[in-house]
């Protein structure tokens, strides 16, 4: 592991986009300037958001800064853990493994489908009226 340098990652979910800088430290995690507890508010956002620091074990082990927009809570906190996973091999190669088999890698592909002309929403039709 490099002592010196910030690796960077960046991670996507829906229309969330999160840049993340990872550098050796105590394990502080700033989100857009803001402390972790208080910018992701729910215990099932912080976990989901941490996921790759706690499967290779360097959540006390490093400090992470990370910018993210676009997206509301549960999009960042999936581009958030992209990017960290990412961040995380820019860091050790080694980590891929670990990190590949727990699918912290794949950019999950998801999107909301667009709304069509001629009806209410994506899928939705108009009610059918005979007469």
């Amino acid at each position: 592991m490099d002592n010196t340098t910030e690796h960077l990652g960046t991670g996507r979910r829906k229309t969330a986009v999160a840049r993340v800088r990872i550098a050796t430290g105590n394990g502080k995690i700033l989100v857009n300037g803001r402390a972790f507890e208080h910018y992701f508010l729910t215990e099932t956002l912080r976990m989901h958001a941490s996921q790759p620091l706690i499967a290779t074990d360097t959540l006390s082990k490093l400090d992470v800064h990370v910018n993210v927009s676009g997206g509301g809570p549960n999009g960042q906190a999936g581009a958030v853990r992209h990017g960290i996973a990412r961040a995380l091999i820019a860091l050790d190669a080694n980590l891929r493994a670990p990190l590949k088999a727990a699918g912290f890698l794949t950019r999950d592909p998801r999107m909301k489908e667009r709304k069509k002309y001629g009806q209410p929403g994506a899928r939705k039709r108009f009610q059918y009226s005979k007469r």
